[in-house]
């Protein structure tokens, strides 16, 4: 059941469910402020939380309201870019060396050589994604495998228009959408353990609900905010 906590005008909408860890998100495009918080935690643990990450709040809330539907990429000068759910500027340094992306606080800095188009920063800005995702996702695999029992075999990294992620049951193989990269690591790691509870049961039917309420009982909440995300033309599909 849904409860809400009330701080000055603002309203979060909060559920109590079988997780470690409080989860708060603002969602896209109202701006709307939800929590999921652990079943045994105490309200004021909550309410104090949640007061420490107001200033956070309007944050976000600033950005949506300013946010139009993300116009394609054209990876120029002071364009605004996410990495793992945070927004950085994008610097562009023309340079007669060997292309690379770099990431400060405030800053992505794609380093290209004189005259590249559109074309070659984008394989660029897409070979520093996949990096980036190397980087995170075998340790995911590790850890859910043990949880979930099973054993991944391959895992593959890809553009992907009209989903998330997918799983191939016979070969044991998942493969992931490098868009992933954009949204915050929890995110990855619902796509993840999706994926790969379809080891355990490959069509989404009530045992496979079952088995993502049992394993990431906040499946429902990772969805919603996934299809709500500016760019969000692709949601999780088997």
């Amino acid at each position: 059941m849904s409860e809400q906590i009330k701080l000055g005008d603002l309203t979060i909408f909060m559920q109590r469910k079988r997780v470690k860890h409080i989860y708060l998100r603002v969602l896209a495009p109202d701006g709307r402020v939800t929590l999921v918080a652990p079943i045994g935690i105490q309200l004021v643990v909550i309410h104090a939380f949640a007061v420490s990450k107001l200033s956070w709040i309007q944050k976000q809330q600033t950005k949506l309201q300013s946010q139009v539907r993300e116009a394609p990429r054209q990876l120029v000068e002071h364009e605004s870019h996410t990495v793992w759910g945070h927004h950085y500027v994008l610097q562009v340094v023309e340079k007669q060396a060997k292309p690379c992306v770099l990431l400060n606080q405030q800053s992505i800095i794609l380093q290209v050589r004189p005259g590249s188009d559109l074309s070659r920063r984008a394989a660029v800005m897409h070979a520093w994604y996949k990096s980036l995702l190397h980087g995170v996702v075998p340790g995911l695999i590790e850890q859910w495998q043990d949880r979930l029992g099973v054993s991944v075999s391959a895992y593959f990294l890809q553009r992907m228009k009209t989903r998330w992620g997918s799983c191939n049951p016979r070969t044991r193989h998942i493969r992931l959408n490098t868009d992933l990269v954009t949204r915050p690591k929890d995110l990855l790691e619902y796509v993840v353990v999706h994926e790969m509870v379809h080891l355990l049961e490959a069509s989404h039917n009530k045992r496979f609900v079952a088995l993502m309420d049992q394993y990431y009982p906040a499946w429902r909440e990772a969805t919603a905010e996934l299809n709500q995300l500016p760019l969000a033309a692709v949601r999780p599909r088997g």
